[in-house]
């Protein structure tokens, strides 16, 4: 895999992120990848020299139904995408975002473009006559340009796989936007690390260079520590914090306390804080036993010691709930796995929710949290991220991980394991020879 500078100074990878190895020729790259894409509308096959991330987007875009001849919808306009992109967090970085690459995109003849997670563009800024020319392929502020409109494309990629990305020619999924060529990086919450938006630089081939990408990635990064300026790590006064992640006793933290809670409160305050509408007192009872015979009595008990546990300011009944908002691990978890933030949530995993507990509906949670992250760090591929997975306490056994992991990262240390898990899983039990009857 090579390498390039730049222009921030740091080393950024050509490959598989970049459209373009140094050297290439582009307008022969541009004629073999219509070529390519003309085989896949017709055949659906992917043949070379067609890069995997694009190869997979084009897959992507497909199965949602886009075709090559469409093209964006504009779903915001006037008074409403001026409200919408007031009140979005990115309009704070948007001065950011002009300084750093206004005048770049103004003296390329090029076009400053930003997205949000949902990938309709909010703002597009540059040159006249490109702003012009963009805006008959529908590439205006308030157009939807996910993967799921209009297929691949720099900024709805950017967002869909949680990476920069740099899309050229007749790798865009639209025969429309096949002269173009972008640039664009996700830009992260940097408390949350949810997907906010993407920043973007579309034009024309001159574009198709590993600087620009470099470029453009150093300036989310930019972006993401502004915000981090603007809204600093501590959390706000009075917001109760759940930890439950990895652990069988959660514990929270409210108005500066910290309170170890039981392995029963614990399950009550994780099903409260995801229910914040309120479980009535059968609702729980189901959810926290499968005994259906515990008659109510008890669990009105734990509730009852919970409740001098916490305060009577914060827990209610009738239903019961708790009387003001809680952030937990497992919400954020959740939230970076819908934006496709997937690095991110696999850094905020600590482990199974509440790995001892029976409670059936903490089982179903946590199985559905662990199940959605190994299924994303699976259809991701990085090498890092499935052997973290695979070297953790849960996933030591965990042999789809493992295959995957082998399958980008061959080491006779992970084939070993590989077979030894298989090996295990294809042997007969172990039945004791005598004693049974």
């Amino acid at each position: 895999m090579s390498t390039t500078t730049s222009p921030f100074g740091e080393a950024e990878l050509t490959d598989p992120w970049v459209a373009l190895e140094p050297g290439a020729d582009p307008a022969e790259h541009a004629r073999m990848l219509r070529r390519a894409h003309e085989t896949f509308t017709e055949a659906g096959t992917v043949p070379r020299p067609v890069r995997p991330v694009v190869a997979d987007s084009w897959r992507r875009s497909a199965r949602a139904g886009v075709g090559p001849d469409g093209t964006a919808d504009v779903e915001l306009m006037d008074g409403d995408l001026g409200a919408y992109r007031a009140e979005h967090p990115l309009a704070r970085v948007m001065p950011l975002f002009r300084e750093l690459l206004g005048t770049f995109a103004a003296d390329g003849e090029h076009l400053l473009a930003v997205c949000d997670a949902h990938g309709r563009l909010l703002w597009v800024e540059g040159h006249p006559s490109t702003r012009r020319r963009a805006g008959r392929m529908n590439f205006v502020p308030g157009a939807r340009w996910a993967e799921t409109s209009v297929g691949t494309n720099a900024p709805g990629t950017a967002v869909a796989v949680d990476r920069p990305v740099q899309v050229f020619a007749a790798e865009h999924f639209i025969r429309r936007v096949q002269p173009w060529t972008c640039a664009a990086a996700p830009v992260h919450d940097p408390r949350s690390g949810r997907v906010l938006g993407a920043v973007d630089i579309t034009g024309g081939n001159g574009l198709a260079h590993p600087h620009s990408l470099g470029f453009v990635q150093a300036v989310a990064r930019a972006a993401e520590s502004h915000l981090a300026l603007l809204a600093p790590e501590q959390p706000v006064l009075g917001t109760p914090e759940l930890t439950a992640l990895g652990r069988d006793e959660a514990q929270l933290r409210v108005e500066g306390r910290r309170i170890r809670l039981s392995r029963r409160h614990s399950e009550i305050l994780v099903l409260l804080a995801r229910h914040p509408e309120g479980l009535s007192g059968d609702e729980l009872l189901c959810a926290l036993y499968e005994d259906e015979s515990v008659p109510p009595v008890t669990l009105r008990a734990e509730l009852a010691r919970l409740r001098r546990l916490l305060g009577p300011s914060l827990l209610a009944s009738r239903p019961y709930r708790l009387t003001v908002p809680v952030e937990s691990d497992v919400a954020v978890v959740e939230r970076r796995l819908e934006t496709g933030a997937v690095i991110a949530a696999a850094a905020a995993y600590a482990g199974p929710l509440l790995p001892g507990s029976q409670a059936p509906a903490v089982v179903r949670l946590r199985r559905r949290i662990t199940d959605g992250l190994r299924t994303a760090l699976i259809a991701r591929r990085d090498p890092d991220l499935l052997a973290d997975w695979a070297h953790a306490a849960w996933g030591e056994d965990d042999l789809d991980v493992w295959r995957a992991l082998a399958a980008v990262r061959p080491t006779a240390a992970v084939r070993a394991r590989l077979a030894s898990l298989e090996a295990e899983l294809a042997a007969p039990p172990a039945w004791p020879r005598s004693g049974m009857r």
